[in-house]
């Protein structure tokens, strides 16, 4: 056999095993949330078989204390099938659980892990669900990951209630390249609660200062991302000043606001209103504002000028929009980042009544 037959022959061996094995499952990975001790959790896996007639030969597990039942005759193409997998959670803290099923159709196992946290003691969220989404309630629909610097993972919880009358598996829809989350328990009855999480890495953060986007969070995979399912979320990416000496720091600029709080007070009929805040450099350089940012829509600002002398002054304007502001999910602020090692991050707050 020349070497481009047994090239060819070996393709065509590796086109053959990834043919026959094609089982997929609703859910590789089951998380099972918070299990009490010694209670043992089950887990059942929902199973398709999208290739040849599948026999299960062998199942392993990662160890002892998991037990396993799946189908012992043969599974027709297109069928589904269940491999249900109990732990008997006698340890406490974290765990992860794997199955291997090894099967006719392929060389490889096929794995599936259930995890979950051994805990001696449930404790419920005591915190209130303000916000409908798809069906479900939330305790915030607005999540901000503040003053944050570069290497930083901070982390945000979502708390869940099922609010529908049948169980669900919620996803985490449309994540930027910077944010990743997982629900636990993966699949929550009705009646019962669980938690998003949001973890962010700062390090895929591109600018300094704010960054906005929005995730979507659905009832199940699959569904399409639409406005009752928007989930707001925030960064605020503090610059670094590390690398500065202390003759530097000495001689660093200095910003002061007249007023950290604007009170815009009734708009009674006015559609909007404007209120001014002082910046100052008190101290030893040029005081640079690299950027202003508004957490919500119906505002706009107006800085007369960005590079401020020491001694000198600028203004400030901040208008507000009654009627955008009525629909606004976060509270409006200005974000300031300056050049200030002190103080690279400055936020006015507005204090208003819309009626």
């Amino acid at each position: 056999m020349n070497n481009k037959t047994m090239i060819l022959s070996l393709l065509a061996m590796a086109s053959v095993d990834a043919m026959a094995q094609r089982i997929t499952a609703k859910n590789e990975i089951v998380d099972c949330g918070s299990v009490m001790y010694e209670t043992p959790v089950t887990v059942k896996f929902e199973l398709t078989n999208k290739g040849s007639e599948l026999n299960i030969d062998q199942v392993r597990v990662s160890c002892g204390c998991t037990t396993v039942d799946y189908p012992r005759t043969a599974i027709p193409k297109g069928d589904s099938f269940t491999v249900t997998a109990t732990y008997d959670a006698r340890q406490l803290g974290h765990f992860e659980k794997e199955v291997a099923l090894f099967c006719n159709s392929s060389k490889h196992p096929f794995y599936l892990k259930m995890k979950g946290v051994v805990v001696d003691e449930i404790s419920d969220f005591t915190g209130t669900f303000e916000h409908k989404i798809d069906g479900m309630m939330v305790d915030k629909n607005d999540v901000e990951f503040d003053d944050v610097n570069r290497g930083d993972y901070p982390v945000q919880l979502i708390h869940i209630k099922n609010n529908t009358g049948e169980t669900i598996s919620p996803v985490v829809m449309h994540l930027p390249a910077y944010l990743t989350a997982s629900v636990s328990p993966t699949n929550i009855a009705p009646g019962k609660t669980g938690v998003a999480t949001l973890k962010l890495n700062s390090k895929k953060l591109r600018d300094f200062g704010l960054t906005q986007t929005s995730v979507f969070l659905a009832k199940k995979p699959g569904e399409k991302v639409s406005i009752d399912k928007e989930i707001s979320v925030s960064a605020v990416l503090l610059p670094d000043f590390d690398n500065m000496s202390e003759t530097q720091l000495a001689n660093a600029p200095s910003i002061k606001l007249s007023a950290t709080e604007l009170d815009f007070g009734d708009f009674g009929e006015k559609p909007s209103k404007t209120e001014t805040v002082i910046i100052e450099n008190t101290g030893r350089s040029v005081l640079d504002i690299r950027s202003m940012q508004m957490f919500t829509t119906g505002m706009s600002v107006k800085l007369n000028k960005t590079k401020i002398k020491p001694g000198e002054q600028a203004k400030l304007k901040v208008t507000l929009n009654k009627k955008q502001l009525r629909n606004a999910r976060s509270k409006p602020r200005v974000l300031i980042i300056t050049n200030d090692p002190k103080q690279p991050k400055v936020v006015v707050k507005m204090k208003l009544k819309t009626r």
